[in-house]
C-alpha cells in the first residue's frame, strides 16, 4: 500500500506553533498544534506516516492512536520536543492501541502518568524517543516511561528515558523483545522485563537509577515470563534512592541494585559491565523478598522462585559496601565486618522445595555462577539467620539461550 504522506497537511498547519516561533500567542499555537496532531491521529490510514516539525510544543491532553501501520516521525529527541508539563487530560501522553507501529525521533516530557503505553500490539518499533521528567526524580512522576505491555515483535533502540517512578523501559506480558542502544537514568528502575517470553537487552546503559536491569515475574498476570539475555549493557553506579509510590512492585527494589532477577525463568546475564552498586552488583530473589502482596492472592498456577539462572563472564567492579535498608546492613556486618561487603552477587535463598529431588534441585532450574566475586545465601526463609558464604553450589552451567528474532512485519 502506498504511504499516506501526512506531512505537508501537519507541517503547514504547524508552521508557526513551535515555542521559539512568532506569531499567534503561545496558548493560541498550543491549541492549534494539539487539535491538528489529534486529527491526523484519528484521520490516519494504514501506511499513514505523520511527520511532526522541530519544535517544542505544549499539551493539554492526552493522544491517542487505533490505527495499525501508522508511523510517528519526528526532527529528533532533542528537536521535537511534546511537552505535557501542563496537562490537564488523560492519564497517558500517547496510548496505542495498534499493530504495526513505529514512533521515532521525538521527545516526550512531563506526562501526568505512562508517557507512552502501546497495548495489544504487534510488531512494534520504538526509536530514537526521549522521554523525561524535566524536574528530577520525583513520586509525582509518572510511572513508565516507555510501556509496551501486551505486545509481540518489540524493538526499542537509541531511546533515552529519564525520572520515571516505576520503570523507565518496561515491556510486560510480552514475546519477542529486544531492548538495545538505550540509555535510562534517574528512574526507579531503568530497565524492565516482566511477566515475558523471549527477551534480548544488550548494548543498554543503566545508570543512576533505583535499580538498573530488572527481570520480574508478578503474580496474577497472562502470562509466566522466562528466556531474558541480558548482555554487553553498562550497568553502572545505580544508587539512586527509591522514589516509587507506596504499594508498587518496585517499591522493594533496594538502591544500589546493578541487575535484579526476581522470581523468572532461564535469565542469562553475561558480558555485561556491572559496576558500583551499594547493595550488590547482582541480586537474584523469589517473590517472597519483594514485600509485594495481592489483595487477590496468589494464583495457584505462579511459581514464585528464580530457576535457571545463569551469570557468566561478567566485568564486576566495587560494590555491596552500603546495602540498603535495615536487614541487609545488618546482614553485611554480621557477615563481613562493619567494613566489609557483600559479593558481587545476593541471592535470597528461597527454593522450591517441590521440586527437589534427592535435596537438590533438577540440573535446569539450578543457579549456576562463574566470573564473580563470590556468592552470598541470605537465607531469607530463615530471616537471614543461617546465611552461606559457599560458591559450591553455583559451580555449573547451563544450555545456552537462542538471540530473540524478530517477525518480519507484514509488507503494506
Amino acid at each position: 500500500m502506498r504511504k499516506l504522506l501526512l506531512t505537508a497537511a501537519l507541517g503547514a498547519a504547524l508552521a508557526g506553533c513551535g515555542s521559539h516561533d512568532r506569531g499567534a500567542p503561545q496558548s493560541e499555537a498550543d491549541n492549534a498544534f494539539q487539535a491538528k496532531l489529534q486529527q491526523q491521529l484519528l484521520d490516519a490510514k494504514p501506511g499513514s506516516v505523520i511527520e511532526i516539525p522541530a519544535g517544542h510544543y505544549s499539551l493539554k491532553r492526552g493522544l491517542s492512536l487505533r490505527t495499525d501501520g501508522v508511523t510517528i516521525r519526528g526532527a529528533g529527541k532533542d528537536k521535537t520536543v511534546l511537552s505535557f508539563k501542563g496537562q490537564v487530560v488523560g492519564p497517558e501522553g500517547l496510548l496505542v492501541n495498534a499493530n504495526d507501529f513505529t514512533i521515532e525521533n521525538l521527545a516526550l516530557e512531563d506526562t501526568k502518568g505512562d508517557a507512552l503505553k502501546i497495548n495489544q500490539g504487534k510488531n512494534i518499533t520504538i526509536r530514537g524517543v526521549r522521554v523525561e521528567w524535566t524536574g528530577g526524580p520525583q513520586t509525582t512522576n509518572g510511572a513508565y516511561g516507555l510501556y509496551p505491555v501486551k505486545t509481540e515483535n518489540v524493538l526499542i533502540e537509541d531511546s533515552v528515558v529519564i525520572g520515571a517512578s516505576d520503570a523507565g523501559i518496561y515491556v510486560g506480558q510480552s514475546r519477542n523483545i529486544i531492548v538495545r542502544h538505550n540509555r535510562a537514568e534517574q528512574n526507579v528502575a531503568g530497565i524492565e522485563i516482566e511477566n515475558s517470553i523471549n527477551a534480548d537487552v544488550y548494548e543498554n546503559v543503566a545508570t543512576h537509577n533505583t535499580g538498573g536491569i530488572l527481570v520480574f515475574n508478578m503474580p496474577n498476570l497472562s502470562q509466566a515470563g522466562k528466556a531474558t539475555r541480558v548482555f554487553k549493557n553498562q550497568v553502572i553506579e545505580n544508587n539512586l534512592g527509591n522514589f516509587a509510590a507506596k504499594g508498587a512492585a518496585v517499591a522493594s527494589v533496594p538502591a544500589g541494585s546493578g541487575v535484579v532477577v526476581n522470581s523468572n525463568d532461564k535469565v542469562e546475564i553475561f558480558d555485561n559491565d556491572v559496576a558500583n552498586h551499594q547493595t550488590a552488583n547482582v541480586i537474584i530473589s523469589s517473590y517472597f523478598s519483594t514485600n509485594y502482596y495481592n489483595t487477590k492472592g496468589v494464583a495457584a498456577d505462579y511459581n514464585p522462585y528464580p530457576k535457571g539462572i545463569y551469570v557468566y563472564d561478567n566485568r564486576f567492579k566495587g560494590g555491596g559496601e552500603s546495602p540498603d535498608g535495615m536487614k541487609l546492613k545488618m546482614l553485611k556486618t554480621a557477615v563481613y565486618g562493619m567494613s566489609g561487603k557483600f559479593p558481587d552477587v545476593l541471592w535470597d535463598g528461597y527454593t522450591d522445595a517441590k521440586s527437589m529431588v534427592n535435596g537438590q534441585l533438577p540440573a535446569e532450574d539450578r543457579i549456576c555462577i562463574q566470573g564473580a566475586n563470590g556468592v552470598i545465601n541470605a537465607d531469607g526463609p530463615n530471616d537471614y539467620k543461617n546465611p552461606s558464604t559457599d560458591t559450591k553450589a553455583y559451580e555449573c552451567t547451563l544450555p545456552k539461550l537462542p538471540p530473540v528474532v524478530l517477525e518480519p512485519a507484514p509488507k503494506a
